[in-house]
């Protein structure tokens, strides 16, 4: 290559720079048709820059083309155009061009390896590095790290600690990975067996340490090791300090909490937002949520975590107007609600608070482009399924594409409770499809859905098979569930039969947890067989426990203000005035013409 060409690439590299801090796809798909035109598209290292930018760019889909441009592709044009897949999702892609290449490095391992972990794959990204050791290919530390972010099970996070041992991996990056592996799993004996066989520790090694163990439920342990980083020299960081104060919000340990809070000012780590909203928590759960709105107006600078942190602290301290009036009021501001901030406020609105502020706040979802979050479209149909709105609640479930276990719960609890049992089994049917493994909530709502429906045939296929095939014992509200169902159906033999093949007798059954449905069905039942003495201890036992029987109700919005009735209130709000009225319709009625 002559000086000219070498000079022309030097200025193609800059103008790729260019693309690169411009983080702009109309500027790089410029340069792109100049390169084209001169020719130097083709050009190996001009090639592989621009499929890096384009798929730093999000533009992947153009990412092909540019490769298949490239006359002479070396191993870093592979490399590239895997990792663009991999760090895109497309695995499947990532795996047919994995199994195309001429020669691979571990650069090529890491990228499949990273990309299976990013789509929740654990298993086959511990295929690859199984298959990695058998070709002879020799992991990094890098390769290991990456493994330990991801994995789900303690099988797994022990394959990847055998392997680094057996490769003799002693550096802080990896340790640290390994110790924060092991706390997400809480094997907090690994995680410390770990960090003591450690040569060094830096900061992190300590943060990871100590959080492991505050997941764990070990706080005392981790307030100990908190103190032991002052005697290696090292000085916490904000992370750590916001860590050991989460711990004394968990524990209300307020005076902890406040020496902690001083740390913080001498530290000068209060422009922090990790740490400031770590201050507000500990103050509310400690109870003063004084304290908290104190700190919170007098910070100078506030962003979303803050903010966040403010409007939960309103919401647990019962006064959820605050915080709507404070999600508002940071728009207003000019900061962005992120999908916490509307799990937080929808989780504020009763079900019985007027639907128009609810749909203003979906509105504000909507607007926001947050609709597909699961945890903000679980917390939407809940309340759409509450108010009978179940329409409106199947919208909002079919925009979600990635659903986690609380979203497939809501939309089968949501029509269990509007009497729409096939509508649940379907559903149920469409999760087990995508391989989401249903828990003691899921079978209970589709329990419900059975009973409500009629469907007693699939119902007592589902709860006879709950433990074998599902992993979940049956418990207090799965019983209930389908003695309800059988005295729906009129059969009572059945129910009674159920009754009496419970674990233990239904007077040692902890009935009294969350429902009087056990006990309503029960008297039902006795009261068939004409069993009155038992029905009548049924009841007795109801009122020694303190159990209420549920009432139904009824609301209406007027204004701003929600008005209740319940079925057995005769007077309420000006009644006695209202059945007057009623009375002289009833006793005019005839005369009307």
């Amino acid at each position: 290559m002559n000086i000219g060409s070498k000079c022309a690439l030097s200025r193609c590299s800059k103008l790729i720079d260019r693309c690169f801090s411009l983080q702009s796809l109309v500027s790089a798909e410029s340069v792109h048709a100049t390169l084209i035109k001169v020719g130097f598209h083709r050009h190996t290292f001009v090639g592989n820059r621009l499929i890096a930018l384009y798929s730093k760019l999000g533009a992947v889909s153009s990412c092909p083309k540019l490769f298949h441009d490239v006359a002479d592709k070396n191993m870093y044009t592979w490399n590239i155009l895997l990792a663009a897949f991999s760090k895109n999702g497309e695995m499947e892609r990532a795996l047919q061009l994995f199994d195309s290449m001429p020669e691979r490095d571990v650069i090529t391992w890491n990228s499949m390896i990273s990309g299976y972990m990013a789509v929740g794959l654990a298993e086959n990204a511990i295929g690859i590095l199984r298959s990695m050791q058998e070709l002879g290919v020799r992991p990094s530390g890098f390769t290991l790290s990456v493994a330990a972010s991801s994995v789900s099970t303690v099988h797994q996070a022990k394959q990847i600690h055998g392997c680094a041992i057996r490769r003799g991996f002693t550096n802080v990056v990896l340790g640290n990975a390994l110790i924060d592996m092991y706390g997400r799993l809480r094997v907090v004996g690994y995680a410390l067996g770990v960090f003591f066989s450690m040569r060094e520790h830096d900061i992190i090694s300590w943060n990871e340490l100590i959080l492991s163990l505050e997941r764990s439920g070990f706080m005392n342990y981790s307030l100990g090791f908190f103190k032991s980083i002052w005697h290696g020299g090292l000085l916490p960081d904000q992370f750590t300090l916001s860590t050991v104060m989460n711990i004394c919000a968990d524990q209300r340990v307020m005076n902890l909490g406040e020496q902690i809070f001083v740390l913080c000012i001498k530290l000068g780590y209060l422009a922090n937002s990790i740490v400031s909203s770590s201050i507000i928590d500990m103050y509310s759960h400690c109870g003063r949520l004084d304290c908290s709105v104190r700190f919170f107006m007098e910070l100078v600078e506030r962003d979303s975590a803050v903010c966040n942190s403010m409007i939960s602290s309103y919401a647990r301290s019962g006064s959820p107007e605050d915080a709507q009036r404070l999600v508002m009021m940071a728009m207003r501001e000019g900061l962005r609600p992120t999908e916490f901030t509307f799990a937080i406020i929808l989780n504020t609105i009763s079900p019985f608070a007027s639907i128009h502020l609810f749909t203003q706040i979906h509105s504000l979802v909507l607007k926001s482009g947050m609709e597909m979050d699961a945890v903000v479209a679980s917390s939407l149909l809940s309340l759409y399924a509450e108010w009978g709105a179940i329409e409106s609640a199947v919208k909002v479930f079919s925009v979600v594409t990635r659903r986690d276990l609380i979203c497939w719960n809501s939309m089968i609890t949501g029509f269990a409770e509007n009497g729409c049992g096939e509508e649940a089994l379907r559903v149920f049917e469409e999760m087990l499809e995508v391989g989401a493994r249903p828990d003691r909530i899921t079978l209970t709502g589709v329990l419900k859905a059975c009973g409500l429906a009629g469907l007693v045939e699939e119902g007592a296929l589902v709860f006879s098979s709950m433990e074998k095939k599902y992993g979940v014992k049956p418990e207090t509200e799965h019983y209930a569930c389908m003695v309800d169902m059988f005295s729906r159906a009129g059969m009572l033999r059945e129910a009674m039969d159920l009754v009496e093949m419970m674990p233990r007798a239904p007077w040692a059954v902890e009935l009294q947890a969350i429902s009087s449905l056990p006990y309503s069905v029960l008297a039902h039942i006795y009261g068939a067989r004409g069993r009155w003495e038992s029905m009548a201890r049924v009841w007795k036992s109801m009122r020694e426990r303190g159990v209420k029987k549920e009432t139904g109700c009824s609301s209406i919005a007027i204004r701003s203000e929600v008005f209740m009735f319940r079925a057995d209130q005769v007077l309420y709000c000006g009644g006695e005035s209202l059945y007057s009225i009623l009375r002289l319709l009833e006793t005019r009625g005839t005369d009307w013409p």
